[in-house]
């Protein structure tokens, strides 16, 4: 009976409890809450779908932000089929530079290129202890 007397009062205790909205903090973060970034609009957008299942894809904002992709299917209907996507996108960072990230993601995994991405050093297995 207890029990039930204590399961009663957390329902109504729960049912009564008020639900407000959390504050958006604007002034945290600019470029996400408002600002230019929140009024820019879609320039260019380009989708052309294939009956083979390739596609092509871009777009472009007044922001600066642009971006494009291609996929295909590499090797259809053989044990080596992979699904490829490649394009790119680039954007101005706060600093004002203008960066840009090339990528390929097909059946060895997901890589980007940038210049300002660092790359890992290359291992040479006649050297086996320089990285350590």
């Amino acid at each position: 009976m207890k029990f039930v007397v204590l399961l009663v009062v957390a329902l109504v205790t729960t049912c009564m409890a008020q639900i407000r909205p959390l504050p958006i903090p604007l002034s945290r973060n600019p470029a996400v809450y408002g600002g230019p970034e929140a009024s820019a609009v879609i320039l260019n957008q380009v989708y052309e779908p294939n009956p083979d299942g390739s596609y092509i894809y871009s777009y472009e904002t007044s922001n600066g932000i642009r971006a494009e992709q291609r996929g295909f299917l590499k090797n259809p209907g053989t044990p080596g089929e992979a699904q490829v996507m490649q394009g790119s996108y680039s954007y101005t960072g706060p600093d004002g530079v203008v960066y840009t990230i090339n990528y390929i993601a097909d059946e060895n995994g997901y890589r980007a290129e940038g210049a300002h991405i660092p790359s890992a050093p290359r291992y040479n297995p006649r050297y086996p202890g320089q990285f350590q």
